[in-house]
């Protein structure tokens, strides 16, 4: 698919709010902190967020939701504005309103108010007219009441019988229509689902949850999300497991909505039940690791540099790990996650043909002079045009692979050019290290990390390691019969 592809995301809306202060002393007239607030951030939240995760992934996006008529109402839909079309349907009572107040990036209280949310009377020939037009539909329940409202369930049972439906279900919400054609829980809500019908799998494996879920929903694909460990999908006889990528700490805020978000794109891009899982367990690792929602919020907080980011029409970020150089957008958008809640982010770059103990003690000792490691690493072109014939020697996504695997390296992103700094231009690490024989006034990128700020450290490399000597010694050592091979 050349287009891009028009997902359609149904579901209950709300209003995320962030109040940020510090805590220094206790009120006088009771033994409750008192926040000094430094500010507050506000965005679409529910529905609204997985929408929104949709049109960052590429897609073109349709959202059919409840939206209420108030000053929060006209707050939400202001935060889509841009990104997302709105079909908004009548909605019962006041805007549902999530308010989280942090200090020093822990939560000290969540304050809800509003809702229900319940549809009014919808109007059934604009969304079947917007259902219609879609390559893919993500159904984001929130227990608000859309995915029990008679008129849409019609809607959604024809659209899953014709196309690509993918319902993310809540415990309060109605059941997925049948023959969807992805059904997402997390372990908990399999459970509580198969014990709605009385089902003896409940207490089971997430495999063998997943697996009866597929009959009891009529799904045509169930994928059981395990947090940190990956999902188990079931489409058929089989159950296949997908494992998540090692990762520590993060924020699990809204991982299931990057995750729903991201299968139905691959989805409505032509991948199967099963790559599109694939994807989707990457994305919500490297989602939580980035920081969760909070992280998401803080970044599109900051101001956007160019017309072109305004565009709907404009540039998708790229996954890193697939060896394809990463947008400008992408760019920044590590960088504002890593950096979310005042984060020191260092960076280091190189081509990392093969991986060995001097790029895994450079990687380790730069980890330590920030709170983030993003490793910038020449694509393959910039390698073969750099270091000549027949190199790289491992592709960019193995590679980036390969690097994203150490417990260090918190993200990795490939740039095109014969240096970095066009990457550094827009990722403005706050520390930029180099190993090896450098001297700093010989960087090609060192006026540009110092001109935003940023310092340069150089370290040892051990010596005798490298890829290139590594390579002669393989070339030039002679090849020893194998101990079970058959002589003449």
């Amino acid at each position: 698919m050349t287009r891009r592809p028009h997902v359609v995301v149904v579901g209950d809306v709300m209003l995320d709010r962030d109040v940020d202060g510090t805590v220094e002393r206790l009120s006088p007239d009771g033994p409750a902190p008192v926040l000094d607030v430094t500010g507050i951030r506000e965005s679409p939240g529910g529905a609204g967020l997985a929408a929104l995760l949709c049109a960052g992934s590429g897609a073109r996006v349709t959202l059919v939701a409840p939206v209420a008529v108030d000053e929060a109402g006209h707050r939400l839909t202001a935060g889509l504005a841009g990104r997302v079309d709105l079909l908004a349907l009548p909605h019962q009572g006041g805007t549902r309103t999530k308010t989280r107040v942090r200090s020093q990036a822990q939560s000290l209280v969540r304050v809800d108010d509003g809702g229900p949310g319940t549809p009014g009377e919808v109007p059934v020939d604009d969304v079947a007219a917007v259902l219609a037009q879609a390559d893919a539909v993500l159904v984001s329940d929130y227990g608000a009441g859309v995915t029990r409202d008679e008129h849409l369930r019609t809607l959604l049972t024809r659209a899953a019988a014709t196309g690509v439906l993918v319902w993310d279900p809540h415990p309060r919400g109605g059941a997925p229509v049948p023959g969807a054609t992805l059904v997402t829980p997390n372990a908990a809500e399999a459970a509580g689902a198969l014990r709605g019908a009385g089902r003896p799998e409940a207490s089971a494996p997430p495999d063998v949850r997943a697996s009866a879920l597929l009959d009891t929903w009529q799904a045509r694909g169930v994928a059981v999300t395990a947090g940190p460990d990956g999902a188990f999908v079931a489409t058929g006889r089989d159950v296949r497991y997908v494992p998540a990528p090692a990762a520590s700490g993060g924020d699990p805020c809204g991982a299931g909505d990057r995750f729903a978000a991201s299968a139905v794109a691959a989805l409505a891009a032509g991948a199967t039940v099963t790559d599109a899982v694939t994807a989707a367990v990457l994305d919500a690792s490297e989602w939580v690791e980035a920081g969760g929602a909070e992280a998401f919020r803080r970044s599109h907080d900051r101001p956007r540099s160019s017309a072109a980011d305004e565009a709907p029409d404009a540039e998708p970020p790229e996954v890193p790990s697939d060896g394809a150089a990463a947008s400008p957008a992408r760019l920044r958008q590590t960088a504002a996650a890593l950096r979310a809640g005042g984060r020191t982010l260092v960076a280091t770059g190189g081509c990392f043909d093969i991986v060995h103990a001097g790029h895994v003690a450079t990687l380790q000792a730069a980890r330590r002079l920030g709170d983030a490691l993003v490793v910038l690493m020449n694509s393959d072109d910039s390698v073969g045009r750099l270091k000549g014939p027949g190199r790289p020697v491992v592709t960019a996504a193995d590679r980036a692979r390969v690097l994203a695997a150490l417990d260090c390296v918190d993200a990795v992103l490939v740039f095109d050019e014969d240096d970095p700094r066009a990457a550094l231009e827009h990722l403005r690490p706050d520390v930029w290290v180099k190993g090896g024989d450098y001297d700093e006034r010989l960087l090609p990128e060192a006026d540009v990390v110092q001109s935003h700020g940023g310092r340069i450290v150089l370290l040892p490399y051990l010596d005798g390691r490298s890829t290139t000597s590594i390579l002669r010694r393989s070339a030039t050592r002679p090849e020893e019969p194998h101990p079970m091979k058959e002589t003449a």
